[in-house]
């Protein structure tokens, strides 16, 4: 939702003086970036009253002027990975001052912060006032850089974390409440429950426009999170930190001329078999393949070592200083399927559907193809393994890890259905063989 933000003015309130607001958070950048705030949700007034990002991390609530109050977590959110549960539960009619402003995460109540003003006895949240213009995403010129889901704002009610979601048994996971018991009040409504759609599912009919941008699907989501590119997980050495251009999710990298740019996928196996794809959009760099180890440190501006093996747009596969011709070089817009077997330690490749015969030919079905190890004769290292991706140049690299997205454009394959990994639930733009699943926590599951 970089460029992208979602608004509604609302109605007479319910009361003024409770409210909660709930949703499912992916923050894609990490630390906000130039020194500016992301808004997540918030009002567009001369008085704002705002949840955001702050420039250094933190979870910020700020109501401005009159009756204003400012709270800073302590907590740092810049895991680009993960999905947090985000609730704020305000009700201005306690007497104890600390409790009319509560924020939990991840369905533990927040105790630590950088700055906890509060709210005055009996004051109105500006977020539940009549006639204010409610921006979800942005829109302050502050547009946050992530995904959004089961948005639940509650107009007259203060519910806590617990009416939202509640603790896997099992797995000691905090988990999704598809379909919360609330009562909604005037204001209320429940949007992005499955897809993008802005339409109110409370019953309340407080339906969501566009107000810029394009709002775009993904698989991921707080029940299956797929893998990105990670820009807190970037090659550094002599040249310092090369960290590409990432948007779209961490699902786009870009470079400018003269440098490499290098970065992991944000999840990382031992063992099971995964298929992701990219599109070369701009080709004048492009490496992908796997890295083995946490040891990303180098001493070079690019990375040629013994950790990584990967595929260069001339069609030639790399592996300790070690490189031989491998497949077709590739062109704008061609698709790269990389298939992972790390329970049996080979990689293979494929241009536009037809994999590598390993002598520079793109001719091969998955069951005849030259994995890139056999071809250089050595065996996949055991260590933990990562998604590895290069740009350089002007180039332009979209991955779909199964998101069904090769940068805002679907995959249109299969009559616009896309191919499932074998964990049912991701869209490619070709077939995966048969075993191999998206790197995603479902896929992780098998």
């Amino acid at each position: 939702m970089a460029s992208t933000y979602l608004q509604r003015t609302t109605g007479t309130p319910t009361l003024g003086t409770k409210c909660t607001v709930s949703f499912w958070w992916k923050n894609s950048e990490g630390k906000p970036s130039g020194g500016s705030d992301r808004v997540i949700f918030g009002t567009e007034t001369t008085a704002d009253c705002y949840i955001y990002l702050r420039n250094t991390g933190e979870l910020g609530l700020y109501q401005a002027s009159t009756g204003g109050f400012d709270f800073r977590t302590s907590r740092l959110i810049t895991d680009c990975s993960a999905w947090y549960h985000i609730c704020f539960t305000f009700d201005s009619t306690l007497s104890t001052s600390a409790d009319r402003i509560k924020i939990y995460i991840n369905g533990v109540r927040e105790t630590a912060f950088n700055a906890s003003t509060t709210m005055a006895q009996n004051a109105t949240i500006r977020l539940n006032e009549a006639s204010k213009v409610i921006n979800i995403g942005g829109g302050f010129n502050q547009n946050m850089n992530g995904l959004l889901s089961h948005i639940n704002f509650i107009d007259g009610t203060a519910y806590d974390a617990s009416a939202f979601g509640s603790t896997d048994a099992t797995t000691g996971e905090w988990q999704i409440n598809t379909s919360p018991s609330v009562t909604y009040g005037n204001n209320g409504f429940f949007i992005l429950k499955d897809g993008n759609s802005v339409t109110d599912q409370s019953g309340n009919s407080n339906n969501f426009t566009v107000g810029a941008g394009t709002l775009t699907k993904t698989e991921s989501s707080p029940s299956n999170v797929f893998a990105t590119a990670n820009p807190n997980d970037v090659m550094k050495g002599s040249a310092g930190i090369l960290k590409p251009t990432f948007s779209n999710g961490n699902l786009t990298l870009s470079s400018s001329a003269g440098n490499n740019y290098q970065t992991f996928g944000t999840i990382a196996v031992d063992t099971g078999k995964y298929y992701w794809e990219t599109k070369a959009t701009d080709c004048d760099g492009h490496r992908v393949g796997v890295f083995f180890g946490n040891n990303k440190v180098h001493g070079g501006t690019y990375y040629y070592g013994a950790n990584a093996f990967y595929i260069h747009q001339n069609g030639q596969i790399y592996y300790n200083g070690a490189n031989t011709v491998y497949m077709s070089s590739l062109s704008d817009g061609d698709i790269v399927g990389v298939a992972l077997d790390r329970t049996n330690g080979h990689i293979y490749l494929h241009k536009n559907g037809q994999y590598a015969d390993g002598n520079g030919n793109n001719n091969q079905t998955f069951a005849n193809a030259v994995s890139i190890n056999t071809k250089l004769g050595v065996t996949m290292p055991s260590d933990i393994t990562f998604p590895f991706f290069d740009v350089y140049g002007t180039a332009i690299m979209d991955i779909n890890f199964g998101n069904g997205y090769f940068g805002t454009t679907a995959v249109a394959t299969n009559s616009g259905n896309g191919y499932a990994g074998a964990e049912g639930s991701s869209i490619f733009n070709y077939q995966p063989p048969t075993g191999y699943s998206a790197l995603s926590t479902k896929g992780l599951n098998l």
